[in-house]
């Protein structure tokens, strides 16, 4: 299983984006995956505010392992992976890809009436994960 499938695979194991897509890279970079469980935790759901999506501060956190010492490179690869985020699936914050502000509960409500956390949100672990490894290639 390649690290994009791992992503998907943890998130729809059931921890949050963030956790999925960090955790899926971390032991490649000296960080053991239960590490990057915790770490990630309370960056879902764009940190539980609908901000930036969680998927992205889990990618960020990624490329932070592989690249934290550099800091110009650091800056380069963070820059690139937000702006390919962006231009593949329109925004990086949450509640603009879901269309929805689930820190409210009529956004919650919403997001689960219309299936967004078992439909949309691995979409977007997906294409986080995709970016990334294409990144460290």
């Amino acid at each position: 299983m390649n690290s994009i499938e791992e992503a998907v695979q943890l998130f729809e194991e059931g921890y949050v984006c963030s956790q999925a897509v960090f955790a899926a890279f971390s032991e490649g970079y000296g960080l053991p995956k239960n590490q990057a469980l915790k770490i990630g935790a309370c960056f879902g759901s764009g940190m539980r505010k609908g901000e930036v999506c969680g998927a992205c501060t889990g990618a960020l956190m990624a490329l932070g392992l592989k690249y934290g010492d550099e800091k110009v490179k650091s800056d380069e690869v963070c820059n690139k992976f937000l702006d390919l985020f962006k231009e593949e699936n329109g925004s990086i914050i949450c509640r603009d890809l879901l269309n929805c502000d689930i820190s409210t509960e009529d956004g919650v409500k919403y997001a689960l009436d219309n299936n967004l956390f078992k439909e949309f949100c691995p979409k977007m672990v997906e294409s986080a994960a995709k970016i990334v490894d294409e990144i460290l290639e």
